[in-house]
């Protein structure tokens, strides 16, 4: 009977807990890293702000919040980050030049990047690590969920991932965090979960996360993607997570906490499977593809892009192959 008990108990406090569960309405950008993998060029300009085409990076990140309903975003920007503000800012000269040039096009352009969200900013004033990062946001978030987009880590909006982490959060309260299958050689670059399958396809429940494994001895080939919904225990958490390495607070520590946690104190995290189009903008080569990509995906570039493109291949054919005939 005290077991029945027990369970019911357990079993109700669940149920209240589901039911209080607060919608998410806020998304933080942490986006104050050095970008040194793309110097000289990120010396005065942050690596964020790098163009897809005609847009920088972290604009498709913003463009992802708001297609998910987030229209409240802080960026957690660092020192030399001045230019991601003025991006989403208004520029009064320039919008005059432009008008009086009558160039509607770019002029809506102009005003696309400055109307697209409510922003706010805050600095994280030394860099330690994604979990410090995220910490910076407690003032801004308060007790509210909320999401954490990394701003060089792209996922193609049409593939509505945020959506659904969001959707899940709302199932099975918690934290939920992006999931994305690779190669066993792959897995010591990124954090990895260990997971249990629910009753939904592409929704398991996490019951670890390691940083950065070796391969033998990875949970899983499912790594963690720039996408998280966090409970706000999650900062609670946080001022009580140790420095890993580098001296760095880890996001990936917090989580691991939170999974072991009861549902009534903001514990549990599940992970959502994602086997759609993600470009790290990070990375040299990934840029390079995000870039051309894009470019053989816009209407007004493609016509003329694309020919030259194969031209180009075909003429490259061979350069920088150091293979024996």
């Amino acid at each position: 009977m005290a077991m029945g008990c027990t369970l019911w108990s357990s079993w109700m406090a669940r149920v209240v807990y589901m039911a209080d569960i607060a919608p998410v309405l806020k998304a933080v950008v942490p986006a104050a890293g050095l970008g040194t993998r793309f110097l000289p060029a990120t010396k005065a300009t942050p690596k964020e702000m790098l163009p897809i085409v005609d847009k920088p990076a972290i604009q498709y990140v913003v463009e992802e919040a708001v297609d998910a309903g987030l229209s409240d975003v802080l960026m957690v920007t660092g020192r030399s980050k001045r230019s991601i503000e003025d991006h989403f800012d208004r520029a009064y000269e320039l919008e005059e030049a432009l008008r009086a040039k009558g160039d509607d096009e770019r002029l809506e352009a102009v005003h696309e990047s400055s109307d697209l969200a409510i922003m706010h900013y805050v600095r994280q004033g030394e860099p330690r690590g994604l979990g410090h990062a995220v910490h910076c946001a407690r003032q801004h978030v308060g007790r509210e969920p909320f999401a954490v987009l990394l701003g060089d880590d792209m996922i193609d909006a049409r593939d509505k991932l945020l959506q659904r982490m969001i959707e899940v959060r709302g199932q099975y309260g918690g934290s939920v965090i992006a999931l994305m299958e690779v190669e066993p050689d792959q897995v010591s670059a990124y954090g990895c979960a260990a997971i249990e399958a629910t009753d939904e396809e592409d929704v398991v429940r996490i019951s670890d996360l390691v940083e950065k494994p070796a391969a033998e001895e990875a949970p899983s080939n499912w790594i963690i993607i720039g996408r998280y919904v966090c409970d706000p225990a999650v900062f609670d958490v946080l001022e009580k997570t140790p420095p890993g390495r580098g001296g760095e607070i880890q996001l990936t520590d917090a989580l691991r906490a939170l999974a072991d946690m009861p549902a009534d104190q903001g514990g549990g995290v599940y992970g959502v499977k994602f086997r759609g189009r993600r470009y790290d903008t990070g990375n040299k080569l990934e840029y390079l593809r995000t870039v051309v990509q894009f470019a053989a995906e816009r209407p007004d570039l493609a016509p003329e892009f694309l020919p030259w493109l194969r031209e180009f291949v075909r003429t490259q054919d061979g350069v920088g192959d150091t293979t024996d005939s």
